[in-house]
């Protein structure tokens, strides 16, 4: 259990209204949080702030389960703010703090009595630049699981999460080396396997590739496909033909005022990318400005 304590919203699907002072409303339908089956993660009313600084403004989407939800928007929109709230991250910045809910299994994620590492156990996180530990490979990808208690047969664990991060094959005859010892985009899918090996429901990857050279990046997107037929993924990307070529649906967010993140658009990618129901999007993804 993440809590003891179990707060369910009700109400039925409607529009969701921009934050105050933006003269817009979101253009995109949500589900009541807790009655839909296919959504993973529903965020309703989230509010980000870091000090005095309202960050982000009023978000709520859903993130369907066992597909691909892609964040984009321009730089300081609040992307990684927003999914780092999922699993809690924000816990750890000073000054930060979250309003509204994230309902995961019924839950609120942002209850008091949650436990936030139980929490990223459920949702594991891939950061923007790979970052193994000074450990051997087998190390990296068990230390997830021992922290957590989780018990059977490692060498097991092992292999099976390299090889759902498509590692295998290229270091399974040196698993006793430093993880630090491998490529960039090795060491990317070895921090995958490292997330994927306490057996999360969902993944939360921050700009995976950017860091990556094109072959590289095309091995991950590979994977993120392979991946969502067993996880739930969300990813923040500022490669828009990324986000296209990779997700199932796309998050548009953009600056408000005061610079304050708000959510524009939740579509289909494709719907998003070939129809857009708001200017805004329609501007960002052509060029117009971003």
């Amino acid at each position: 259990m993440l809590t003891r304590t179990t707060t369910v919203g009700t109400g039925n699907p409607a529009d969701v209204a921009a934050p105050s002072g933006t003269g817009r409303r979101a253009t995109h339908r949500l589900s009541a949080p807790g009655t839909d089956d296919s959504v993973a993660v529903a965020i309703r009313d989230l509010n980000a702030y870091y000090g005095s600084f309202h960050a982000v403004g009023d978000v709520a989407f859903d993130v369907p389960k066992n597909e691909i939800t892609a964040l984009i928007g321009p730089s300081g929109c609040g992307k990684s703010t927003v999914l780092r709230c999922i699993n809690r991250m924000n816990d750890l910045v000073p000054g930060a703090r979250i309003e509204g809910t994230i309902q995961y299994r019924g839950q609120n994620l942002n209850a008091r009595k949650v436990d936030a590492v139980e929490v990223r156990r459920r949702i594991g996180m891939v950061f923007q630049k790979p970052n193994p530990f000074p450990k051997s490979i087998y190390e990296n990808v068990v230390w997830g699981a021992k922290i957590n208690g989780i018990k059977g047969n490692y060498d097991e664990l092992v292999e099976r999460c390299l090889r759902q991060a498509a590692l295998w094959d290229e270091v399974k005859d040196k698993l006793k080396e430093s993880g630090l010892a491998l490529s960039g985009g090795q060491q990317q899918r070895l921090c995958i396997a490292r997330a994927i090996a306490t057996n999360p429901d969902v993944i939360l990857m921050d700009e995976p590739a950017s860091a990556l050279d094109p072959i590289s990046t095309l091995k991950i997107e590979e994977l993120m496909r392979e991946l969502e037929r067993q996880y739930t993924i969300v990813i923040v990307t500022h490669n828009m033909q990324q986000a296209a070529r990779v997700s199932d649906q796309t998050v548009f967010f953009s600056l408000g005022e005061k610079r304050m993140g708000v959510l524009v658009e939740a579509s289909p990618t494709r719907e998003l990318f070939t129809n857009p129901r708001d200017q805004r999007t329609e501007d960002y993804i052509t060029g117009r400005f971003g």
